[in-house]
C-alpha cells in the first residue's frame, strides 16, 4: 500500500491502566452488544461528520440521549447498547458541545477531521508479490528438505518459533477461531479456503455488520492485500499448497473495517468488530493497525477521549466474553516508555499538524487499551526489527516481523515475511503488522491447548511460554548505518525490545 502511515503504541503503566479502566471502560454484562441500527447513508452530504456518543448502558438512558441527539441534529446510525455506545451522523457544526451538555452522556466526540466522504495498518513498505521464477526455486528447495508446503523453505519465521514442529505435534483445534480485524480477507484463496469461517465474518464499514456472502473480502484486492497477508500467517493449511501458518488447524474469519474511500480504520468500524468478534465465538483477534485519524489520541480533548472511550468499551466486551485481543506495537522505531513522542502525521484525514505528546496521557487504540497484547517484532537474527517500536513496560512479547537488513539463509534471502495475497498468490511483506498475527497464532494454539483459558489466563500463558530474550550486548544500530537507533532498557526476562520474550508455538502445544 501507497498510503501507510507509521505506527506506534505505548502501554500504559499499572496505575495509569486501572485509571483508564475506571474511568473510561467497564465490563458491560455477558448479553449481546449487537446494535440496534437505524436507516443511515453511509456516504453522507458534505459538511457531515461521524461521532460516538458514550452513555450509561441502560435503556433509559439510551432513549434520553437518542432524543437529544435527534434535537441536535444527529442521526444514529447504530446503538450497541450492552456498551452503551451510540454511532452518529451529524452536519451540525455545534453537534459535539451540545451533546456533551445532555445529562446522561459520558463522551462524546468526532470519529474524523474531514467530513464523510491512508490505510492505519502496520506493515513497512509495499508488498513484494512473489513471481514464477522465484516460486520454482523455493518449491525445489523446499521439496529437497522435506517440507509439506511448497513455498515452506522461505518461511524462516514458522521455524523461528517452532511452529513447523509445533504442527506435528498440535496444529490446532477447528473450535478456536482468530478473526482478523483489516482490510478484508480472500478466502477464495486456496490456502485459506479450508480454514475460514464465513459465518464470523462481516464488513464493519460505518459502524454496523455487513454480513452478506463475501461482504469481508477486501474491496480492491490489488491495494488492500494486507489482511489476506495476515490471516495466512495466522492458519493457511498445510494442505500441499503455498506456504503455512502458525495454526494451520484453527479457523480463520476476515472482519473488514477499512473505509472504501480513504482505506482508513475509523473508530465507529473497529467498535463494530470487536462487538462483532464477541458476540459470534471469536477466540483471538489480531489487530494490526491503528484507529484513525489520530496516531496518539490525548485525553485533554473530548473528541480524541470519546474515541478512546467507544473502543474500550467494545474491547473490555470481547475481553469479557472471552476474546484475547492481540495487536502490533508500530513502526516508529519509537521509546515508548519515553516522557514525550512527537506526533506529525495527525490527523490523518485531513491536514496533518505536528505536536509534542505525552504517551502516558495520549493513548494509541486499541493497542494500548487495558488487556491487549502487545507485539514487537524481530528478523531472522532474532532481534529488534529496525523499525519496530519498543519500550519497557509496554511491549508484551515479540514475534518475527521480518527484518530487510536481517538477511536468512533461504531460497529468496528475503528477510520480509512470506504470506498468502489476495487472487491466489503470495508475497513478502514486513512490519508489526507481521509479527501480531504470529502472536495470534501462537494464542489459538494455547486456546486449543488450554480451551478453558479466560482471555486474562491466555495472555499469562502466552508470557509464560515465550522465549526470554535478552537486550544486546552492545549498541543497537537497525539498519546498519552506524548510528544508535534505540536502547533497550531492562533484564534478561523482561526488557524493552522483547517485552517477556519471543513467542513459542512449539512451548505452547506442549
Amino acid at each position: 500500500m501507497a498510503h501507510l502511515p507509521s505506527r506506534r503504541r505505548l502501554a500504559l503503566a499499572v496505575p495509569v491502566v486501572l485509571s483508564l479502566t475506571a474511568s473510561l471502560g467497564f465490563l458491560p454484562t455477558g448479553a449481546s452488544a449487537a446494535p440496534v441500527t437505524t436507516s443511515a447513508t453511509q456516504t453522507a452530504d458534505a459538511g457531515t461528520l461521524a461521532y460516538v456518543v458514550n452513555v450509561k448502558a441502560n435503556h433509559s438512558t439510551i432513549r434520553k440521549v437518542t432524543q437529544a441527539i435527534t434535537e441536535a441534529g444527529g442521526s444514529v446510525v447504530a446503538t450497541y447498547d450492552k456498551i452503551g455506545v451510540l454511532v452518529v451522523h451529524s452536519a451540525n457544526p455545534d453537534f459535539g458541545p451540545q451533546i456533551r451538555a445532555v445529562r446522561g452522556v459520558q463522551s462524546a466526540g468526532a470519529t474524523r477531521t474531514a467530513p464523510l466522504s491512508a490505510a492505519g495498518t502496520t506493515d513497512e513498505g509495499a508488498a513484494q508479490v512473489l513471481t514464477k521464477a522465484e516460486a520454482a526455486k523455493i518449491e525445489k528447495a523446499s521439496d529437497a528438505a522435506g517440507q509439506s508446503e511448497p513455498l515452506e523453505a522461505d518461511q524462516w519465521d514458522l521455524r523461528a518459533i517452532g511452529a513447523d514442529k509445533a504442527a506435528t505435534i498440535n496444529p490446532g483445534s477447528k473450535k478456536v477461531t482468530v478473526a482478523v480485524i483489516d482490510t478484508g480477507v480472500d478466502d477464495t484463496h486456496p490456502d485459506l479456503a479450508p480454514n475460514f469461517s464465513a459465518s464470523q465474518s462481516a464488513n464493519c464499514v460505518g459502524g454496523v455488520a455487513d454480513t452478506t456472502p463475501g461482504a469481508w473480502r477486501p474491496y480492491n484486492p490489488t491495494e488492500d492485500y494486507h489482511g489476506t497477508h495476515v490471516a495466512g500467517e495466522i492458519a493457511a493449511a498445510r494442505n500441499g499448497i503455498g506456504v503455512a501458518g502458525v495454526a494451520p488447524g484453527v479457523k480463520v474469519a476476515g472482519i473488514k473495517v477499512s473505509d472504501p474511500k480513504d482505506g482508513l480504520f475509523y473508530p465507529e468500524n473497529v467498535v463494530c468488530a470487536f462487538v462483532f468478534a464477541a458476540d459470534h465465538g471469536v477466540e483471538v483477534t489480531n489487530n494490526s493497525y491503528y484507529v484513525d485519524p489520530w496516531l496518539y489520541n490525548c485525553m485533554d480533548d473530548p473528541d480524541q477521549k470519546a474515541i478512546v472511550d467507544a473502543v474500550n468499551r467494545a474491547q473490555l466486551y470481547a475481553q469479557k466474553k472471552g476474546t484475547i485481543n492481540v495487536a502490533s506495537a508500530g513502526n516508529s522505531n519509537h521509546d515508548l516508555d519515553s516522557d514525550s513522542l512527537v506526533d506529525a502525521s495527525s490527523p490523518d484525514d485531513s491536514t496533518p499538524v505536528e505536536r509534542t505528546v505525552d504517551p502516558h496521557e495520549c493513548f494509541d487504540v486499541p493497542t494500548q487499551l487495558p488487556g491487549v497484547v502487545t507485539v514487537s517484532a524481530t528478523g531472522v537474527k532474532g532481534t529488534k526489527s529496525y523499525y519496530s517500536s519498543y519500550g519497557l513496560g509496554v511491549v508484551d512479547v515479540a514475534a518475527p516481523g521480518g527484518d530487510k537488513y536481517q538477511i536468512p539463509d533461504t531460497p529468496s534471502a528475503n528477510g520480509r515475511i512470506l504470506s498468502t495475497l489476495p487472487n491466489n498468490a503470495y508475497g513478502f511483506l514486513q512490519g508489526t503488522s507481521m509479527a501480531s498475527p504470529h502472536v495470534a497464532g501462537v494464542a489459538a494454539l494455547l486456546k486449543s491447548t488450554h480451551p478453558r483459558a479466560d482471555a486474562a489466563e491466555l495472555q499469562e500463558l502466552l508470557k509464560l511460554q515465550a522465549d526470554s530474550t535478552a537486550c544486546p550486548a552492545g549498541p543497537y544500530d537497525g539498519n546498519g548505518d552506524g548510528v544508535v537507533d534505540a536502547t533497550c532498557v531492562g533484564g534478561k526476562h523482561v526488557n524493552g525490545f522483547f517485552g517477556h520474550g519471543v513467542v513459542n508455538a512449539l512451548r505452547a502445544v506442549k
